[in-house]
Parts: structure tokens; C-alpha cells; sequence
């Protein structure tokens, strides 16, 4: 039996081609569901989805973002976890 060897250093995840705005930086979080995909930048309290191709940008104000579910039914709008529970896009502020 062979003796275990190290393990390569880990590589940094690799977000590349990026599909939110040059100027957030990396997410602190990210993922999607089905058509929506989200990425959540706390330093600058943004909140990027991107729903059929278009990205859209919330004010996350206080939330934390750390997760997505997507409701089931005629309304598939995404619900977000947060440090106080749950959150809808419907309570944050769209700003671009």
C-alpha cells in the first residue's frame, strides 16, 4: 500500500464568464433554479437576477442573502433566505 499523498492547493472558484455588472466583484453567493439565477454582493448591498437572458439589480439593504427557492403554481417568483428568514423580490428595491 502506498503511502497517501498531499492534496493539489485548491483553486479559487471560478465565476467566469461573469453575467452580473464588471463592478461587483465576485458574489458572496450565488445559484439558481430552473430559468433564474441570482448572485448576492453584500459590500454593496446588491442583489443581481437574471431571469430570460435580462439581469436586474435590488437593493439588499439589511438581508443577508444565502439562498433561493422558487414558488410553485402560476406565480414562480423567486423567495430568498436570509438572516431573518425569508424574503421576496417584491420587498427589495429595484435599481436597475
Amino acid at each position: 500500500m502506498e503511502p497517501l499523498k498531499p492534496m493539489p492547493p485548491m483553486q479559487p472558484l471560478d465565476f467566469s464568464p461573469a453575467w452580473w455588472p464588471e463592478g461587483l466583484g465576485q458574489p458572496a453567493s450565488s445559484g439558481g433554479q430552473n430559468d433564474i439565477h441570482y448572485a448576492f454582493f453584500p459590500d454593496a448591498r446588491r442583489l443581481a437576477i437574471k431571469q430570460g437572458g435580462k439581469v436586474t439589480l435590488y437593493d439588499t439593504g439589511s438581508h443577508r442573502i444565502s439562498g433561493v427557492s422558487q414558488r410553485r403554481g402560476a406565480d414562480h417568483s423567486p423567495t430568498f433566505t436570509d438572516q431573518f428568514g425569508e424574503v421576496s423580490l417584491a420587498e427589495l428595491k429595484q435599481v436597475g
